[in-house]
């Protein structure tokens, strides 16, 4: 059996890009709660809240706090919006 994809992940606010990169898994909050992300996820799309966690192999969690965003999910790209409320 073949290796699972990592995720491409990309964070941006209205600066730019925050983030970018592979990872295991994306976890975030939105009105049901806690959700995660993972590769080959169906595409998804929110509001989120709190915080976003990036997981990489071999690399420590990364944590970006946030107030809203938006987060989409297609073809195995999570694309992360900021700060889309003034």
């Amino acid at each position: 059996m073949g290796r699972v994809p990592d995720l491409k992940v990309v964070v941006r606010d209205r600066e730019g890009v925050l983030y970018e990169g592979v990872a295991q898994s994306v976890t975030s909050y939105n009105t049901t709660g806690e959700f995660d992300i993972l590769p080959l996820h169906a595409n998804f799309i929110s509001i989120i809240t709190g915080k976003i966690i990036i997981r990489s192999e071999g690399i420590s969690a990364r944590t970006i706090q946030l107030q809203t965003g938006i987060l989409k999910v297609s073809e195995n790209t999570v694309e992360v919006y900021l700060g889309i409320l003034r």
